[in-house]
């Protein structure tokens, strides 16, 4: 067989939310009756793919192989002849599902270049040598904040935020103040100034500011008042989940993007970025590789992140990922990255619509039900398979499916595959 289902990994980080609460806990309940979903457990993050920390487990006795990646290993054709000699016979991209109830970590990952050399330096905190860029697709109303602001909303926080500028301090923000729209290295320049003064601020100096910005801020809201040009409600709501984290003050700096289930985001290396709340599915490029400077008790390395950043500003409406309608399919919408790691298809099947084709495509890929049941059936497959809200298929490059759809709804599928 060489289409098959398999059973996902699930990761039960802190910042996840819980019980069925959580997307990725409703997929898992309803994809394999027998999971028992802990009511007081988080539930994170489920990986749809063959990455050692978390490789599925292939559900079909007939193959002898036990996991995703085993199964790879022993048959690389499945990834179709240009992905497995682009990629040396691996799957190139990790398809999650996420679901957030605590922000992430302000972050970003390394293009490949910096990736090898940081992985030469301290492989014990970044274990491979590969760039990671990252698609996240909204389920339910998703936020993070993503990239630098516009240079005018930055200066406007200096102004009206006073601890912010304390711990800038008045010349760095002057000069951002200064630097003209005209001079696009010069802004860049002074951004990274600005930055990096915030993110290496001396931890008492940052904690008595942050409280005093906190306690402002609350009195201000408790009196009825408008916070909004200080970001009240953002500042009081992260800070009351990472109190004194140097994070807090990052919402000054980074555009918050707000995404509808549906829209995209997508984030390049370099890319500072967190997400805060909502449920989305993500591809990424196979690699582990995350520089962290705040908002986590993981290990933070803020000389590599300020150093690293794409300092280039840029409003929060540019940093939304536009799906194409497919030409030849008008059920899929294409979410096709400026990489080569992956492309996601999101695939509508309207209720009017009972057989359906899952085309082949010269790419191994995996498929997740998101809404909907069908019986699936393949050339490929050992027997027929029934496909509902949390099934997740392995189709190996070449292979199609027929979905003989039994919901009345229609059906709302991801499909994560590599388009060379």
């Amino acid at each position: 067989p060489a289409v098959f289902p398999l059973s996902c990994a699930v990761q039960n980080y802190s910042w996840g939310k819980v019980g069925l609460e959580s997307e990725v806990a409703k997929l898992l309940a309803t994809g394999d009756p027998l999971v028992q979903i802990q009511p007081d457990q988080p539930y994170a993050e489920l990986w749809m793919g063959a990455h050692p920390r978390g490789d599925a487990i292939i559900r079909d006795n007939r193959i002898p192989q036990k996991t995703l990646g085993q199964w790879i290993a022993d048959n690389p054709a499945c990834l179709g002849v240009k992905v497995k000699d682009a990629f040396q016979g691996r799957l190139p991209f990790l398809f999650k599902v996420l679901s957030v109830n605590t922000a992430l970590s302000i972050q970003a990952h390394p293009n490949k270049e910096l990736a090898a050399k940081l992985h030469a330096q301290f492989p014990e905190h970044y274990p491979d040598t590969n760039h990671k860029p990252e698609m996240a697709i909204a389920l339910t109303p998703f936020e993070g904040l993503c990239g630098f602001r516009p240079v005018e909303e930055i200066v406007s926080f200096l102004q009206t935020v006073p601890e912010l500028r304390a711990l800038i301090g008045e010349v760095a923000a002057e000069q951002l103040e200064r630097s003209g729209s005209n001079d696009p290295r010069g802004v860049s320049a002074a951004l990274r100034i600005c930055f990096t003064r915030l993110m290496k601020s001396e931890k008492k100096f940052f904690i008595d500011q942050l409280n005093m910005l906190v306690k402002r801020i609350s009195q201000e809201a408790a009196e009825g008042k408008d916070t909004s040009g200080s970001n009240g409600e953002l500042l009081l709501r992260l800070h009351a989940q990472y109190p004194g984290d140097i994070g807090c003050f990052t919402i000054y700096f980074l555009n918050l993007v707000k995404l509808e289930p549906g829209e995209a985001m997508f984030l390049g290396a370099n890319e500072p970025h967190a997400y805060l709340r909502g449920d989305c599915v993500e591809c990424m490029a196979c690699s582990d590789n995350t520089v962290r400077a705040g908002l986590t008790p993981k290990f933070i390395d803020v000389l590599t992140l300020c150093e690293m950043l794409n300092y280039t500003p840029a409003p929060s409406s540019s940093k939304i990922f536009t799906a194409t309608q497919s030409q030849l399919d008008p059920s899929i919408y294409l979410y096709d990255p400026p990489v080569p790691d992956f492309t996601i298809m999101k695939i509508e099947v309207p209720s009017s619509i009972k057989l359906y084709l899952v085309s082949a495509v010269d790419s191994a890929s995996i498929l997740l039900v998101i809404q909907g049941t069908a019986v699936g059936t393949s050339t490929a497959a050992a027997s027929e398979m029934t496909l509902r809200r949390g099934s997740v298929l392995f189709i190996s490059a070449n292979e199609s499916i027929s979905l003989h759809l039994s919901s009345p709804d229609g059906m709302l599928l991801f499909r994560a595959c590599c388009l060379l």
